[in-house]
C-alpha cells in the first residue's frame, strides 16, 4: 500500500525534472552567445555594404549645370545596378544599355581630373550625329525638343547670352578646343576634330555624348568628350533631401569652411531644408 501511494509522487518528481529540463534547454536555445551576436551584426553590415556599394549610393549635386532638373544641393540616390555592364554573378538584377535622355552619373573620362564624378544627360549614343545651332540639339538631322533644357536668354548676363562656340557647336573647333585646355581637358582639344563629320559630332562606339540640362552653364561633353561606358556608375532616382546651398560653396574646399557649412546645416535644418523636393522622382 506504502509503495504504491509513493509513485505517484516519483511520477510527478519525474515529471517535474524533465520540464525544467525541458525549460533550461528552451533558455539555452534563446541565448545568443556574444559570438553569435558579433556574427549576426556582421552579417547585417555585409549585406548593407554591399548594398550601399555595389546596388545604391548617395550623391549630392554640387553645381547648377542640371538646373532645373537637379538643384545645387540637392542629394539623390543612384542605382549602380541598372546600367552597369552584366554580370554572370547577378543574374537577379535587371540590365539595359544608356538610352537617349537618361540621367547619368560617371566619371569625368579625361585624365587631367581623375575621380571627379559628374551628372549629366545622355544625348547621343553611339553613331549618332550631333550639332547644336544657337542651343538647339539637332540629333541625326532632327531638332530636338527638350523642355529641360536651359536656352541662350537676352537677360543681361553674357554667360547667359548666344556664344557661338558653345551654342553652335561643334562648328567653331577652335573655340570650344581653347575652352576644352581651359577646362583641364587638353586631350579632348587634340581628339575633337577626328570626331567631326560635316557638321556633326559622331559618337564613336563604346561611348555616349552627355550635356547638362542647364547648357549655358553646363561644363559638359563639349568641352571634355565621350563618355566611355566603363565610367557610367549608375542613374539617379530621387532625391531624398534636399538643402539650399551657396553656388560657390563647392569650391569652399579647406576644413575651416566645411566644419562652417556643417554648422550651418545644423542651424538652418529645417528653415533650408527644400521639403517639397524630398522623394522628388529624377525625369
Amino acid at each position: 500500500m506504502n509503495k504504491s501511494a509513493e509513485e505517484p509522487v516519483a511520477e510527478e518528481r519525474n515529471d517535474a525534472a524533465a520540464g525544467k529540463s525541458k525549460d533550461t534547454k528552451q533558455n539555452q536555445e534563446r541565448t545568443e552567445t556574444p559570438l553569435e551576436a558579433l556574427a549576426s551584426i556582421s552579417t547585417v553590415l555585409v549585406v548593407g555594404l554591399f548594398v550601399m556599394s555595389f546596388i545604391f549610393q548617395n550623391f549630392e549635386i554640387p553645381s547648377a549645370s542640371m538646373e532645373k532638373t537637379l538643384l545645387i544641393g540637392d542629394h539623390v540616390v543612384v542605382d549602380r545596378a541598372t546600367l552597369a555592364p552584366q554580370t554572370k554573378w547577378a543574374p537577379f538584377v535587371h540590365y539595359r544599355p544608356v538610352q537617349r535622355g537618361d540621367i547619368i552619373v560617371f566619371l569625368k573620362p579625361n585624365p587631367e581630373t581623375p575621380d571627379l564624378i559628374l551628372v549629366k544627360r545622355a544625348i547621343g549614343l553611339p553613331g549618332d550625329r550631333i550639332h547644336l545651332r544657337k542651343g538647339i540639339v539637332y540629333l541625326n538631322g532632327v531638332a530636338q525638343n527638350e523642355p529641360y533644357a536651359g536656352m541662350p536668354t537676352n537677360d543681361g548676363v553674357y554667360e547667359h547670352g548666344y556664344i557661338p562656340y558653345r551654342d553652335d557647336f561643334p562648328s567653331d573647333v577652335a573655340g570650344i578646343s581653347e575652352q576644352a585646355i581651359n577646362n583641364h581637358a587638353s586631350l579632348w582639344a587634340v581628339e575633337l576634330p577626328s570626331h567631326i563629320q560635316g557638321d556633326d559630332l559622331v559618337v564613336p562606339p563604346g561611348t555616349v555624348f552627355a550635356m547638362g540640362d542647364n547648357r549655358t552653364e553646363s561644363l559638359d561633353g563639349r568641352y571634355w568628350g565621350f563618355v566611355p561606358q566603363e565610367n557610367i556608375m549608375g542613374r539617379p532616382l530621387f532625391v531624398y533631401w534636399s538643402f539650399k546651398t551657396p553656388a560657390d560653396q563647392e569650391d569652399k574646399t579647406s576644413m575651416g569652411d566645411r566644419i562652417g557649412f556643417v554648422f550651418h546645416v545644423m542651424l538652418h535644418i529645417f528653415d533650408g531644408t527644400r521639403w517639397n523636393r524630398t522623394l522628388h522622382v529624377i525625369r
